[in-house]
């Protein structure tokens, strides 16, 4: 029970933040602990809604390259990986954070890259087949551990 609500609260400030930084348009209106929870949000929405694809597509994509930073500092190391071989889909592994540049990569190298997408989705969202165990960190606790210990950076 307790973790539930302390998902709401997450949940809570990541609506409050969103909405503070017009929806990761103005993350300049933000900490870096508060980006940082802002960033993981927004690409687990994404994934979780339609994929690797729908994260590069939409403005989430502009923090791809800081996505695999912020999943760091929290400790989602594995997930880190995962976004990291993602953005390997770009040239030289680097995801543009304009979009318009970032949607005329995407429209050359979708087909291709859209398997690996795939399976890395897959990994994000389904259990291995074998353990039935996620392959990836629970960011949800993470993300609480890391308000806790950055405490005054989200009473701000």
């Amino acid at each position: 029970m307790k973790m539930e609500r302390e998902d709401l609260i997450v949940m809570e400030i990541d609506n409050y933040l969103n909405k503070k930084s017009n929806y990761g348009e103005e993350m300049g209106k933000l900490n870096s602990s508060q980006k940082t929870l802002v960033i993981i949000g927004n690409l687990e929405r994404e994934i979780n809604n339609g994929g690797f694809n729908q994260f590069y597509w939409n403005s989430s994509g502009n923090y791809a390259n800081e996505t695999v930073e912020s999943l760091k500092k929290i400790g989602a190391e594995k997930l880190a990986e995962i976004v990291n071989k993602a953005n390997s889909e770009f040239p030289n592994g680097i995801v543009p954070k304009k979009r318009e540049k970032r949607i005329k990569i995407l429209n050359l190298i979708q087909e291709k890259s859209a398997e690996n997408w795939n399976e890395l989705d897959f990994k994000f969202y389904r259990p291995n087949e074998k353990t039935g165990k996620m392959e990836i960190e629970n960011t949800s606790i993470l993300l609480i551990e890391f308000i806790k210990a950055n405490k005054p950076d989200f009473e701000k």
